[in-house]
């Protein structure tokens, strides 16, 4: 794959990371705003909008005196928990529900609802119940098929679990998940 083409595929499986910098940023911005606008009005004479800056900062040195602890506590977990979100936003890779699939010409990205959708087919045939008996879900790494079997009617888990790798295989999607069959113990009547 070329150069282009995969920094493609990579911006296509993986989400960006400007909404939450955008919203940061506008909220700091809000913030030095309102600052400036409250020091203005102190040098000019005028009363504060809000709060005097002044009187801020002074109530800021003495902290925690003037402030309920728990009311002190609570604020100080949620700026905490912003802020793991907002570290984890950066470290950790956004991705989205999306798969590759290998081809030495062209980038091809395939949406995980598609892959689910064909993989629950082959689940379905190979199981010869409905496609409302069928659900499959489909993650970064693993393919989860859950089947609601017909009653008194026995499935194979093996035949199943044969039949969607063989089309994961057939598929040649990366990275390529693992398969895990559950066949339900509550069966389906009069389908």
């Amino acid at each position: 794959m070329t150069q282009p083409a995969a920094r493609i595929v990579k911006r296509e499986t993986h989400s960006s990371r400007a909404p939450l910098s955008v919203v940061v940023a506008v909220l700091v911005t809000l913030l030095a705003v309102y600052g400036l606008l409250e020091a203005i009005l102190r040098a000019v004479g005028q009363p504060p909008w809000l709060v005097d800056p002044v009187t801020a900062a002074r109530r800021l040195a003495a902290l925690p005196e003037g402030i309920s602890p728990v009311l002190l506590g609570t604020i100080g977990v949620l700026l905490f928990l912003l802020g793991l979100i907002c570290l984890g936003h950066a470290v950790l890779p956004g991705r989205r529900a999306r798969h590759t699939i290998a081809d030495p010409r062209v980038a091809i990205v395939v949406d995980d609802e598609v892959i689910a959708s064909a993989l629950a087919r082959r689940a379905r045939l190979a199981a010869g119940v409905t496609r409302e008996q069928v659900m499959v879900v489909v993650s970064a790494r693993a393919v989860q098929v859950n089947v609601r079997p017909t009653s008194g009617i026995r499935l194979d888990e093996s035949r199943i679990r044969a039949a969607v790798e063989a089309e994961l295989a057939q598929m040649a999607l990366e990275p390529d998940p693992a398969v895990t069959v559950r066949l339900s113990t509550s069966g389906v009547i009069g389908v």
